[in-house]
């Protein structure tokens, strides 16, 4: 088998699991949303479909497959379908380059777990993609002709702006620490001193916080969630939607909660390391196996749910905010902030060194 047909099948399977894996997390969501809210609430949650109420997700995707479309009549028909493709396609796209374990060695290949994680771009690329989503949002605001969605779209665009500044500068403290936008080669500087516990979240404290109120805003999670907000906006951008059409903007969110999750434990807290990697060693985990893969799966796995739960949580417990201290905390706050860690980390390198 030639390499150009190796890489072929392998990206081929790679982005098929992946793509079911998104699907099925955002089905796991769904239903710890949904649990979590109940527990907080003192009610039960669902408990109707399938034991413990787990195959609740999927009666929910059975009814919005049912679900007549409606489209407005003034509203502009190609770009009501496309707004969310589009979304839903930039929220599966940034799994590309995500890192779920190192890899493991085939014969005399090396396969890593992801499609492309050891690009030397991945931070710009999630990024990137991250800011082209909002387009989806503002696009479907516009293309309904509805006020509601108008003022939606506008205000997830404005919103994205604000914030995306201090997620950038944010992130900037960790790339100047590792010395890459390579995600593999910021996990490998992370397990490599502190007995695998050098983790960023101890280097850049006041950047992970940081970045964290940032991803709140960035995925439109409560107490963001302003380009929704029922009270005043009925549901904002995607008021005109129904069907399935909903049901993408919807799985488009918690994808994006999940990437947001994912890129956390990745850039903060050491993505798929394990720490004391030489007791791993001993035990048999080489670097390379499949077994020692799959643990460092299991950590990133773990990492992962608890910054879900911990998203869940926040919405269920924070009220929302007033539109204009969401844009104080932005422009006022976070900014400023981020400007002074990444001077503060510049000058330390500098002067000090790592």
């Amino acid at each position: 088998m030639s390499d150009l047909t190796f890489t072929l099948i392998e990206f081929g399977i790679k982005a098929a699991i992946i793509i079911n894996i998104v699907l099925v997390m955002a089905s796991v969501e769904v239903y710890l949303e949904r649990k979590i809210s109940a527990w907080i609430q003192n009610r039960v949650g669902p408990n109707r479909v399938g034991p413990m109420g787990l195959l609740q997700p999927i009666a929910d995707v059975v009814k919005l497959f049912m679900k007549e479309d409606l489209v407005p009549k003034a509203a502009h028909q190609g770009f009501h379908r496309l707004a969310p493709l589009l979304t839903l396609a930039v929220a599966i796209g940034v799994y590309a380059v995500i890192p779920y374990a190192h890899y493991v060695t085939i014969g005399e290949r090396t396969v890593y777990w992801g499609i492309a994680p050891n690009i030397n771009i991945g931070v710009l690329f999630i990024l990137a993609m991250t800011s082209i989503g909002v387009y989806g949002i503002t696009l479907a605001g516009w293309a309904s002709n509805s006020k509601y969605s108008l003022l939606g779209g506008l205000r997830s665009a404005a919103q994205m702006i604000s914030y995306e500044l201090s997620m950038g500068l944010s992130l900037l403290g960790v790339v100047l620490i590792a010395g890459s936008l390579n995600l593999n080669e910021i996990i490998i500087f992370q397990r490599e001193g502190w007995f695998g516990l050098r983790w960023m979240v101890f280097l850049q404290p006041l950047g992970f916080i940081i970045f964290l109120v940032s991803s709140f805003a960035e995925t439109n999670r409560t107490p963001f969630d302003l380009p929704e907000a029922e009270p005043e906006l009925v549901g904002g951008y995607n008021t005109e939607y129904s069907g399935m059409k909903f049901g993408m903007f919807f799985l488009a969110e918690y994808a994006n909660m999940a990437t947001a999750s994912a890129f956390i434990a990745l850039l903060y807290f050491g993505g798929w390391s394990l720490p004391f990697p030489e007791f791993w060693d001993s035990l048999g985990f080489i670097e390379g196996t499949w077994t020692r893969a799959l643990l460092q799966f299991g950590s990133f796995f773990t990492k992962l749910m608890i910054f879900i739960i911990f998203f869940i949580w926040v919405r269920w417990t924070v009220p929302r905010f007033r539109y204009d201290q969401l844009m104080n905390l932005g422009w006022k706050v976070l900014l400023p902030l981020s400007i002074i860690n990444l001077f503060v980390t510049a000058a330390v390198i500098i002067f000090f060194g790592l």
